[in-house]
């Protein structure tokens, strides 16, 4: 196994400490996939919650770079003001996005490309509900449920590399571009299951496997779950990780609804910290916690 040495800056020694479980993918060989369907989402393989520490970025949260730390924490005040409202938010929120992200990084353009809410409220009756040729966008999900990256390499490479050419067919070509989700609560603080991130620098090395997304009406169950698909490695596949003691989360306590975080999932320059292990975590260090309801984007930033 890989061994971490890093020398943490001393501004983040005093921050306040958060208890919490979070999930990883256990030891093992195991055929890993992530099935999601309306108002539910399920992973192949098998998950193990350990005891971790995350820690509160809020009081010091200018202090966080995406090129450092994989993410960092800004102002942005949305014309969008019902986020349940779905034709409100198709209709603006991207635009917004695209700006913001261009603002925040300095890119040359910014490719937005769907919005999914999350909420920690109960969603049985979604998730039973009867649902056919299911979009995985624009739509309302529970948090995510273990540590990772929604973007393998590959897929981030990928994803650069349709998003410029659908914006620009004619474009000079761009020289990095950055896989980013830009990511906000709508719901009061403190909010019940929190956005945790990792520091990217704490990733060991050895510690990731490849998760792929199939997208479905239905689940499928007993063998059918793990079964040969063909072409299965050039699908879309998310980073998920393996335990490890070195990792370093973070989190910003009782977010606003200006507060909006943006992460990385894939950074075309390795030369920087260049992705940003992510998950939801139930929060028992504040009192009187809320549902959480938040809102992402997946998009991408283009330097030319």
């Amino acid at each position: 196994m890989a061994t971490l040495v890093r020398q943490w800056d001393e501004i983040e020694d005093g921050a306040r400490e958060a208890p919490a479980l979070i999930r990883y993918l256990g030891d093992g060989d195991y055929v890993t996939r992530r099935y999601v369907s309306q108002g539910a989402e399920i992973n192949t393989g098998d998950y193990v919650d350990h005891k971790v520490i995350v820690r509160d970025a809020m009081p010091i949260r200018d202090h966080f770079t995406l090129d450092t730390h994989g993410f960092r924490i800004g102002k942005h005040r949305s014309a969008v003001t019902d986020f349940d409202d779905k034709d409100m938010v198709n209709r603006l929120y991207n635009a917004e996005v695209e700006e913001a992200v261009k603002a925040m990084t300095g890119a040359s353009f910014v490719v937005a490309q769907g919005w999914m809410i999350r909420t920690s409220a109960d969603l049985t009756a979604r998730a039973t509900a009867k649902v056919e040729n299911y979009q995985h966008v624009g739509g309302i999900q529970p948090p995510a449920g273990e540590a990772h990256i929604d973007y393998n390499p590959r897929t981030g490479e990928m994803v650069g590399a349709r998003g410029y050419r659908q914006r620009r067919p004619d474009g000079p070509g761009f020289k990095r571009h950055i896989c980013f989700s830009f990511w906000r609560t709508f719901s009061p603080g403190p909010q019940d299951w929190p956005l945790a991130v990792m520091d990217g620098r704490s990733i060991v090395g050895d510690e990731l496997a490849s998760n792929t997304l199939f997208v479905v009406d239905d689940f499928p169950t007993g063998d059918a779950l793990t079964a040969p698909v063909e072409g299965e490695d050039q699908m879309i596949a998310a980073s998920i990780f393996r335990y490890r003691p070195e990792h370093r989360w973070w989190y910003f306590s009782n977010m606003a609804a200006d507060d909006v975080l943006l992460f990385k999932f894939y950074d075309s320059d390795h030369d920087v910290t260049w992705r940003c292990p992510h998950t939801a975590f139930h929060d028992t260090s504040l009192p009187d916690t809320q549902t959480r309801s938040s809102i992402e984007v997946r998009c991408t930033a283009y330097f030319e």
